[in-house]
């Protein structure tokens, strides 16, 4: 004679309590989050008699030309060469892309120059220059 078991064992995870953790969570992640701000090199930049903002820095790349020539396109040193490139694939996954030329006031013009030239290469024409506010 066979014993049948009456009662059958469910296995139950409760989630009553799990909206409390998913809110708990992202309060701590957007507490200890922080924003990366752009570095770029040490540049000094010319001073300008009148300066225009722009509206949004959502579709901005940023471009820094040391004092010595060294350019580095968002937080990343490249060749005179190589920004065709590097622009070229900004522009392609950025159609409204603006670039942001810091340049040191002490560069020689051949370098500016030559970024223009690259810009062109990779359809990259809407540059905007950064300048400071001349203190008069």
């Amino acid at each position: 004679m066979a014993i049948k078991k009456k009662t059958k064992l469910k296995a139950i995870i409760p989630t009553a309590s799990m909206p409390d953790i998913i809110f708990m969570l992202l309060i701590f992640f957007m507490m200890t989050t922080t924003m990366r701000q752009v570095e770029g090199l040490k540049v000094l930049l010319p001073q300008a008699k009148k300066i225009e903002k722009v509206e949004t820095k959502r579709h901005i790349s940023y471009i820094y030309v040391g004092r010595d020539g060294v350019i580095s396109i968002d937080d990343k040193l490249v060749k005179i060469g190589d920004v065709s490139k590097v622009m070229y694939s900004k522009r392609v996954a950025d159609p409204q892309l603006i670039v942001s030329l810091r340049a040191d006031r002490n560069v020689q013009m051949g370098v500016i120059s030559s970024i223009h030239n690259e810009l062109r290469e990779a359809d990259a024409l809407r540059v905007n220059y950064s300048a400071i506010t001349a203190n008069y």
